[in-house]
């Protein structure tokens, strides 16, 4: 049997409005040995999303929501320490929905599966958190299956400089469009135009969001990639041209409200001009990750495409790093790094 520590942070309780550090509880555990079937997964990156709000909460949702007392979800990029099952090997890198510890028991009849990662790796490990990871895909499938942007089209893109709409806006110049960004200071619009190729950039802070539209998107909006919902899907809806797409991503402007949010206010340009706006989940494209994988993997190579990870070092900061998703204290994908990468 492993000996050793195992540290995890569970749901303490249902955060109302905002998260706080005291909606998790810490606790340590002895490290799990796996029986036949199974595999031990150190846990080495722990991805942080605006999904974890979604799955604290007792909400109807997607997947079933974190219970209390139980360890936090997470996905998970990880080594394989011991395996009892033919298919991993001691060693392997993989990724899953392991949670917010140091170790997990994957496979068998724990119903958390793994990925096992390519090796050698096309990429920095930390690009499978985001371009070619859970958010990557997100991007690639929301806007090439659902917004199906045309070359010389417009298409705006909310938290345009967070890990999704990043890779977004990327793919949507690789496709010959016209892109505009919306994000939350001035900084983060320079990073987009200046390093990751966006035509424009609007900071909603400090400007007038339909004014600004105005300006950036002179010919109209044909796609709008959402990932916040709210005042700024509704000042896009008064720009939208006909037949123009919205895959909605997330809404991650209303996650921590505790009362109803009204809106959009402009809801009848849907009807107007003939929009599509259809929501997605990642879930729904797994039998076709490997087109994802195929495209964003030879973008990254030519270096079509460009990512940030911002690394917070150590679980025990989990429970405060969360709280950058909603603060808009963070540059690109966010990451805790719980342990060191394998040297092979």
């Amino acid at each position: 049997m492993k000996i050793g520590i195992n540290r995890q942070f569970r749901l303490a309780v249902r955060p109302v409005g905002n998260i706080k550090e005291s909606d998790f509880e810490y606790l340590e555990q002895p490290i799990p040995s796996p029986s036949d079937g199974e595999v031990l997964v150190r846990t080495i990156y722990l991805s942080l999303d605006p999904t974890n709000r979604i799955w604290m909460s007792d909400m109807p949702q997607y997947m079933p929501p974190v219970e209390i007392g139980h360890v936090m979800r997470g996905v998970v990029i990880g080594v394989v320490e011991e395996s009892k099952n033919p298919n991993f090997q001691q060693g392997d890198l993989v990724s899953g929905v392991l949670g917010w510890q140091d170790y997990a028991i994957a496979l068998g009849n724990t119903g958390k599966g793994i990925t096992k990662l390519p090796h050698p790796l096309p990429a920095p490990l930390t690009a499978f958190t985001g371009p070619l990871g859970f958010t990557g895909y997100t991007a690639y499938f929301g806007l090439l299956d659902i917004g199906q942007p045309k070359a010389g089209e417009t298409v705006v893109v909310s938290a345009a400089s967070g890990a999704v709409g990043s890779v977004a806006g990327q793919i949507a110049k690789i496709k010959g469009c016209r892109v505009v960004g919306i994000t939350g200071s001035d900084e983060k619009c320079q990073c987009l135009t200046q390093e990751l190729g966006f035509d424009e950039a609007i900071n909603y802070k400090t400007e007038d969001l339909e004014t600004a539209l105005a300006r950036s998107c002179p010919n109209g909006i044909d796609v709008y990639f959402d990932n916040v919902g709210g005042s700024i899907l509704d000042a896009v809806l008064t720009k939208v041209n006909l037949h123009a797409r919205i895959p909605v991503c997330g809404l991650i402007s209303t996650y921590n409200a505790t009362e109803p949010v009204p809106g959009p206010y402009n809801f009848s340009q849907i009807l107007m001009k003939r929009v599509r706006l259809e929501g997605f989940i990642i879930l729904d494209y797994y039998p076709q990750l490997s087109l994802a994988i195929r495209d964003l993997g030879q973008w990254l190579n030519e270096g079509k495409l460009k990512y940030a990870v911002e690394i917070v070092e150590g679980l025990e900061n989990a429970p405060s790093a969360i709280l950058k998703l909603f603060d808009g204290n963070k540059k690109g994908k966010l990451v805790v790094k719980v342990s060191e990468e394998p040297t092979f």
